[in-house]
């Protein structure tokens, strides 16, 4: 992970920690997922002779007989809406100060989101914010002014303050919420780490596909920490495993379990990656123990 100014930031700000996260590996690699497009389509007009063939709709000519253009709505600036997942299992691991250089999974998130939003501030883009865990905790809509900007961030940095609550949540109800709010094709940016019941992985993988729905680019940031979530590194001493969000516990040494439970990790998130791919989502898994460079610095590349 790059080494950060501890010293500067013994008290989390935000606004400060962005503008340094993208200062030091993301500035220049924004580029508009949708390629350049500065108008979306809005309906068919009637072909006028000596009108451009620019736009004509040669489907529909096929099927109709008819001549019609396409006519657009100017669009010059993207919208993106950040989604950040608030349960209690994205405030792991547990820390007891804050360190840039060892973050847990919610400090990461809300870092790499506002890093981003910095990104696309400076590309004028219009900006909206939902915070969820077991109640919708916060929407803002799609705006592009200083001040609205501060709002996000400073909703960000709420987040980052809020001692480790004990939260749970239901990602596939909020995240079908927050799909029927998106009216217009916006870039939708989703932080979890999918960790959900077993009864419900099937409603999130269909929450996902929702957010496809009406045409919006999807972007999920798989947020998990792979020493203890994905390879299970944990001395084989007797240990209390305990459920941060139902208290449940668990006594067990960790060699007994280690090998299923990689095997299911495993099999888990390639079912995530698979899903992903099949609803032509963009995954991005994001391993805390990396750092912001390895993580956002490829997909904005190929972006």
């Amino acid at each position: 992970m790059q080494k950060l100014n501890k010293k500067l930031y013994q008290l989390p700000n935000v606004e400060l920690l962005a503008k340094q996260v993208v200062e030091g590996t993301l500035v220049g690699l924004h580029k508009s997922p949708f390629h350049g497009y500065s108008a979306e389509f809005l309906e068919h007009k009637i072909y006028v002779p000596g009108e451009s063939t620019k736009f004509v709709d040669w489907k529909l000519f096929g099927k109709t007989d008819k001549l019609y253009t396409k006519k657009f709505e100017d669009e010059t600036n993207l919208r993106a809406h950040f989604i950040l997942d608030n349960s209690s299992s994205m405030h792991y691991p547990e820390v007891k100060s804050f360190d840039l250089n060892a973050l847990n999974k919610i400090q990461f998130s809300v870092l790499a989101i506002a890093g981003l939003m910095e990104i696309l501030k400076k590309q004028r883009d219009a900006l909206g914010l939902s915070i969820y865990s077991d109640t919708y905790e916060f929407y803002a809509k799609e705006k592009n002014n200083p001040k609205h900007h501060r709002l996000l961030l400073h909703q960000l940095e709420g987040v980052l303050n809020e001692k480790t609550p004990q939260k749970t949540t239901e990602t596939y109800k909020y995240l079908h919420e927050i799909a029927k709010n998106m009216h217009r094709r916006s870039l939708i940016v989703l932080f979890t780490d999918m960790w959900e019941a077993r009864h419900q992985k099937e409603a999130l993988f269909e929450a996902l596909r929702h957010l496809k729905y009406n045409k919006h680019q999807v972007l999920l940031f798989h947020v998990f920490d792979s020493a203890t979530e994905y390879r299970f590194d944990f001395k084989n001493t007797a240990t209390q495993f305990v459920d941060v969000e139902n208290g449940s516990k668990l006594n067990i040494y960790p060699e007994q379990v280690k090998q299923e439970y990689q095997k299911a990790v495993a099999a888990y998130f390639a079912k995530i990656k698979e899903t992903c791919y099949r609803y032509k989502i963009d995954y991005i898994p994001s391993d805390v123990q990396l750092g912001f460079k390895p993580i956002l610095v490829p997909f904005l590349l190929r972006k």
